[in-house]
């Protein structure tokens, strides 16, 4: 049976679950996302991703600047009479007169395995702090921060060449895919109290304890060459496209690299492979250019080296293996690293 679904989200991380709940025959009474922003060169007003694709579909749009303090929305929305509310990403905490208004609750795709990283750039921290997985979790919506029972997860490795785009990407689908599997058994389960439908669902209930996610500063951006390989290696693909230093006075935004390490050796590309053992650990000073070759630049670290395979220097296009060296003018024995402002 079709719902009357409200849906709140904003960034492109949610849109192929409004799309797939549209396309499933769901209602989507209402959209509620971030109010346009100014962005670009031009400093234009762009409307976010999931405001572009609710006027595709045709839905009703709502941009409250703060829902909390803005009780004409909240009557508005309310109005809308929707049985149950989906939210990913939205970007705001909601106020509980949201929270309790649907029969069927609200209910929330979160791109983590709760309780591990609540709150912002949980993919993001599950890259730089090294997790060999993550995953999706669809979570009743209480007044914490994402600390609500859980009633369906599944889980995702994470590769070590993956950036946060792409596992984004597949988190992104994920979402859309347990969001659309939920609303059957959250209908089934009917309306009434939160304990009642929560019994009924058999959610897992999350312990106080959790991993929250702080926000990323202009700092957590620059590298550090003096980090080890792994350390540096994780930066640049879990702050994808975002990690910057310096080449020859000016900033090049680093985008793939390689960790040299040769434990890790079976998860490296075929190339990077070949790379793995021929310069001594700690031999050199940290940010020294070792090596050059088809595959990129080869630095020195505070351990093993890595290699930086793709990269974007100032006022240029991105460019990668040879043409990247060319690019730079590298030879072995350059320095790469100082202060630059991401």
């Amino acid at each position: 049976m079709a719902l009357k679904i409200l849906f709140w989200g904003t960034p492109a991380y949610a849109v192929p679950t409004l799309d797939t709940l549209h396309k499933a025959g769901h209602q989507i009474v209402g959209v509620v996302t971030q109010p346009d922003r100014r962005r670009g060169r031009g400093k234009q007003l762009v409307a976010s991703p999931v405001k572009a694709k609710a006027q595709e579909l045709g839905c009703p749009v709502f941009t409250p600047e703060k829902i909390r303090r803005d009780p004409e929305c909240q009557q508005q929305l309310n109005a809308l009479d929707a049985d149950v509310s989906v939210v990913v990403a939205f970007g705001q905490i909601l106020p509980k007169e949201i929270l309790q208004h649907p029969p069927l609750g609200c209910w929330n795709g979160h791109g983590s395995l709760l309780p591990r990283w609540r709150g912002a750039g949980p993919i993001q921290w599950s890259i730089l702090e090294g997790d060999p997985e993550t995953g999706v979790g669809i979570m009743a919506m209480e007044e914490g921060l994402d600390t609500g029972p859980v009633f369906l997860e599944q889980r995702l490795p994470i590769g070590l060449l993956e950036n946060a785009h792409q596992l984004g990407e597949r988190l992104s689908q994920l979402t859309a895919d347990l969001m659309l599997e939920a609303m059957p058994a959250i209908e089934a389960a009917g309306p009434g109290t939160e304990a009642v439908r929560w019994s009924r669902l058999n959610v897992r209930r999350q312990p106080d304890q959790g991993t929250y996610a702080r926000m990323l500063s202009k700092e957590d951006f620059q590298l550090n060459w003096g980090d080890s390989a792994l350390t540096t290696h994780r930066k640049v693909m879990g702050l994808y496209p975002g990690a910057v230093t310096v080449w020859k006075e000016r900033r090049l935004k680093v985008l793939a690299t390689e960790p040299l390490i040769e434990r890790l050796k079976d998860a490296l590309s075929e190339d990077a492979r070949g790379l793995v053992g021929r310069w001594s650990t700690g031999a050199h000073s940290p940010g020294q250019v070792l090596h050059c070759s088809g595959s990129g630049l080869v630095v020195s670290t505070s351990g093993c080296p890595i290699l930086i395979r793709e990269a974007q220097l100032e006022g240029k296009a991105r460019s990668s293996g040879q043409t990247l060296i060319q690019q730079l003018q590298a030879v072995p024995g350059d320095s790469i690293g100082r202060e630059a402002n991401p």
